[in-house]
C-alpha cells in the first residue's frame, strides 16, 4: 500500500491541452544511443512507461542540418526520413497512459556541423563552444535566417506530430540551445530587434512558440526548457534576469522547464552536489507563473520529491538520472515498496556514454540501454537453467549482483567474502570524502539478498582450492576484485619504474587500509579517474603538503566525463595540493622523485618523504587460475562452470563490475556464454539499410 504522505505525487495535473497522470516527469536526457541505435532507445523509454512515469521525453532532436553537434550522437529530426524512428520512440513511450515528449535543438553555438559541414549559425559571430574547443566560429543570424529558422522549427514541430508526441520541449538550458543563445547577453550582442534588452534577447523564443502553436498548439503541448542561471557574471542570464522573463512572459509556454545554466552545473556528482541541490534557484517562480513548473536536482528521496510539491516549490518532479537508476521508481513508491528502490548514486557513469559517443551504462542499474540489445528487463528475470546451485567467491559490486540476480533465477547460492563485512571495494570507497552515496551500490544489493532465502552470506571466508572442490557446488563465480599496483605500471609505464627502497610508497588500497604516508607527500596519477584527485584532496585536508604530478593535461582527466574534472581541480586548489600537468616520473630515489616531461623527456626533481601511486589495479585472479589448473578434478567435484568476473577478470569502473554480475547470473545455462565462445553477436545491434 502506498504511505498517504506521498498521494500528491500520483496527483493529476494539466499540461497544456493534455493530462499528465502523475507528477514524475523524465526530463529529456543523453543515452550514447540517439539515431544510431533508435530501437535500444525505444526499448529503453518504454521500459520507463511500464515503470510507471507520466512523462518521458526524448534526448535532443537536431532541427535541422545546419546545426549538428558530431561527434556526439543524438536524435536528428532533418527530414520525413527520421520519422518512423521518431514515432517507434513515442509509441513505446506511451505505454501504460504516459505521455510522450520530444526535445527539439538547434545547438547554434555548440554546433560546429562536422558531419554536414554547413557553416554554424548563431545570434552573434562568435566561436564555437565545445566540450573539445573546436577551431570553428559560427556566422551571426541575419534576419533571413531568423526567418528560416522559425519556418524549420515549425516544420520540426509538424513532424513530431506526425511522428505520435504529445509533447515538444523547446531545448534553450545547458548552454546548448539556441533560446539561451538568444536569452544571453554573452552569446547574443547583437544591436537590432533581437538583441539588447530583454524584451528583444526574448523576441525569437516568443516568436519560435507562437508560430509552433499555430502550427500544432491545439493537439500537443509546448514546454520551455530554460536556464536558471548561467553563472558566469554580469554577462550571463542570471536568475534574477530569469524570473523577470517568467514574469515577463507568464502565458509563454504551456510549462516552464527549470534547468542549471551549465550541464556540469545541472548534473554535477554527488561528490559536490547533493539531492535537490538546485531548489534554491528554483523557489519562488512558481508565484510568477500560472503554468506548471518542473525541476531537477537528482531526486532520490519521495520524502523530498513530496515536499517539494506539497510546499510549492515545483509541479512536477523532473529526473534523468534517477529514472535510468530504477525506471520503475513511480511504481515502487506507488506499491510501498520504498526500500525496492535502486537510488541512483550520482556518479554520472551515464553521462559518459553520451560523451564518449558509446552506449550509456548505468552503475546501479546494468540493464539500462540493454532492454532491446539484450532483452533485459530490470524487474524481470528468466527462470534458472539446468543447474541448481553456484558458489560466488568475493561480495564486491560485481559478486553481489551476481548473487541477488542468481536468486532472483531461482538458484541456490552462497556468497563467501574472505573479509569479516561485505562490499568489497565500494565498502571502502564509500568513506573516501564525498563518495558516501556510492555505498548505495552495496546497501541496495545487501538488502535484496537478504529477502531471499535462497542466498547465504558467508564472512570470513577465504577459500582454497580444495574448499572450493569438496564444496559440491555446480557453478562457481569467482569475483575476487582487484588490488592497486605500487609499482606504476600502468599508461606510461608498461614496467616498474625504478625505485629506490628507500622511499614509502602507498597505494590507494594502503590508505583505506588506514595506513598513512608522513612529511611531504607526492602522488603520482596515472589512472586518471577520480581515485588520484579524492586522495590528494583527502591527504592535503589531514594537513600534508601534496603535490600531484601526472603526465595527463588534466587532473583526473577521464572525469570531463562524468561532468566533475573542473570541480576537482578547483577543489584540489582549494585544499593546497600544487598540481603538476603534462609529467611523468622516471625514476623514485629515497626522498625524492625524478620526473620527466610528457613531451621532452625534460628532467626535473621533487623532494618528498612519501609517494603515493595510484596506476593500475592487478587482477586477484590466483584462485581462479589454481581451479583451471585442477580441471580435471571437477567432473567429481560436480562442478559445471567455473567464470571469472569483474574486477577480477579485468578491473574498471564500479559500473562495469555490476555488469559483469548481471550479465554472468543472466547468461548462465542460457547457452549465449561459453568456454569457447561464440561466433555470433551476443546481443542485438540495429544496422543501417543502404539506400
Amino acid at each position: 500500500m502506498r504511505n498517504p504522505a506521498y498521494d500528491i505525487l500520483f496527483d493529476p495535473l494539466a499540461i497544456g491541452p493534455l493530462m499528465a497522470k502523475n507528477r514524475f516527469y523524465q526530463v529529456p536526457h543523453c543515452n550514447g544511443g540517439g539515431y544510431r541505435d533508435p530501437s535500444a532507445v525505444a526499448a529503453m523509454r518504454g521500459i520507463k512507461a511500464e515503470g510507471g512515469w507520466g512523462v518521458i521525453f526524448t534526448e535532443q532532436a537536431e532541427i535541422h542540418q545546419t546545426s549538428e553537434i558530431t561527434p556526439f550522437i543524438e536524435l536528428r529530426l532533418w527530414e520525413d526520413a527520421d520519422i518512423p524512428a521518431l514515432r517507434r520512440m513515442s509509441e513505446a513511450m506511451k505505454q501504460n497512459g504516459a505521455l510522450a515528449g520530444v526535445e527539439l535543438a538547434y545547438s547554434g553555438i555548440n554546433g560546429p556541423n562536422f558531419y554536414t559541414k554547413e557553416v554554424p549559425l548563431a545570434p552573434t559571430a562568435l566561436p564555437i563552444r565545445t566540450f573539445t574547443n573546436d577551431p570553428v566560429q559560427a556566422r551571426a543570424l541575419d534576419k533571413n535566417d531568423i526567418r528560416n529558422l522559425r519556418r524549420w522549427f515549425v516544420n520540426a514541430a509538424k513532424r513530431t506530430r506526425i511522428a505520435g508526441f504529445d509533447l515538444i520541449c523547446l531545448y534553450g538550458a545547458h548552454g546548448f540551445g539556441i533560446f539561451q543563445h538568444f536569452l544571453s547577453r554573452a552569446t547574443n550582442q547583437r544591436t537590432d530587434e533581437y538583441g539588447g534588452s530583454l524584451e528583444n534577447r526574448a523576441r525569437f523564443v516568443n516568436e519560435v512558440i507562437a508560430d509552433m502553436k499555430d502550427a500544432v498548439g491545439d493537439s500537443m503541448a509546448i514546454t520551455l526548457r530554460v536556464s536558471l542561471d548561467e553563472t558566469i557574471g554580469q554577462l550571463g542570464f542570471s536568475n534574477a534576469e530569469l524570473r523577470e522573463f517568467i514574469e515577463m512572459n507568464k502565458d509563454l509556454p504551456d510549462l516552464w522547464d527549470l534547468a542549471h545554466g551549465t550541464w556540469e552545473d545541472c548534473s554535477g556528482p554527488s561528490r559536490f552536489k547533493e539531492e535537490a541541490a538546485q531548489e534554491a534557484l528554483v523557489k519562488g517562480i512558481k508565484s510568477l507563473t500560472a503554468k506548471p513548473v518542473v525541476g531537477v536536482g537528482r531526486f532520490t528521496s519521495p520524502d523530498v520529491m513530496a515536499r517539494m510539491i506539497r510546499q510549492g516549490v515545483i509541479d512536477f518532479i523532473g529526473c534523468a538520472r534517477p529514472s535510468i537508476a530504477d525506471p520503475f521508481l513511480p511504481k515502487k513508491i506507488n506499491e510501498g515498496r520504498v526500500e525496492d528502490i535502486r537510488e541512483c548514486i550520482g556518479c554520472n557513469i551515464c553521462i559518459t556514454g553520451d560523451m564518449t559517443m558509446s552506449v550509456s551504462r548505468c552503475t546501479q542499474n546494468p540493464t539500462f540501454m540493454e532492454e532491446w540489445r539484450r532483452g533485459w528487463h530490470p524487474e524481470k528475470i528468466e527462470p534458472k537453467g539446468a543447474s541448481e546451485s553456484v558458489l560466488v567467491i568475493g561480495s564486491g559490486p560485481a559478486g553481489l549482483e551476481a548473487a541477488r540476480a542468481l536468486s532472483l533465477r531461482g538458484y541456490e547460492v552462497a556468497v563467501a567474502e574472505a573479509r569479516e563485512s561485505f562490499g568489497g571495494r565500494v565498502a571502502r570507497e564509500r568513506l573516501l570524502p564525498g563518495l558516501s552515496a556510492w555505498g548505495r551500490v552495496m546497501d541496495y544489493r545487501l538488502y535484496q539478498i537478504g529477502q531471499r532465502s535462497n542466498v547465504q552470506l558467508y564472512p570470513g571466508s577465504a577459500l582454497s582450492v580444495d574448499d572450493v572442490l569438496a564444496f559440491g557446488f555446480q557453478n562457481i563465480c569467482i569475483a575476487t576484485g582487484s588490488r592497486w599496483r605500487a609499482d606504476g605500471v600502468a599508461r606510461q609505464h608498461v614496467v616498474p619504474i625504478p625505485a629506490d627502497a628507500a622511499m614509502p610508497v602507498f597505494t590507494p588500497d594502503d590508505l583505506m587500509d588506514g595506513k598513512r604516508p608522513t612529511g611531504r607527500v607526492v602522488l603520482f596519477d596515472d589512472d586518471h579517474y577520480y581515485m588520484g584527485g579524492v586522495l590528494a584532496e583527502w591527504l592535503a585536508r589531514e594537513g600534508h603538503e601534496v603535490t600531484l604530478i601526472t603526465p595527463s593535461a588534466f587532473v583526473s582527466e577521464w572525469t570531463r566525463n562524468t561532468l566533475e574534472q573542473g570541480a576537482i581541480h578547483v577543489r584540489l586548489i582549494e585544499a593546497g595540493v600544487k598540481i603538476v600537468l603534462n609529467t611523468g616520473l622516471a625514476s623514485i630515489h629515497a626522498g625524492a622523485v625524478e620526473t620527466n616531461c610528457t613531451y621532452t623527456d625534460q628532467r626535473g626533481m621533487v623532494e618528498a618523504e612519501s609517494l603515493v601511486m595510484v596506476a593500475s589495479r592487478q587482477q586477484t585472479d590466483g584462485l581462479y587460475h589454481a581451479l583451471r589448473a585442477r580441471q580435471a578434478d571437477w567432473a567429481e567435484a560436480g562442478i559445471r562452470s567455473v567464470r571469472l568476473i569483474g574486477d577480477a577478470a579485468a578491473p574498471g569502473p564500479i559500473a562495469w563490475a555490476t555488469f559483469a554480475g548481471h550479465r554472468y547470473a543472466r547468461e548462465l545455462d542460457s547457452g549465449v556464454w561459453t568456454e569457447d565462445w561464440g561466433d555470433s553477436l551476443a546481443f542485438r545491434r540495429e544496422v543501417t539499410a543502404l539506400s
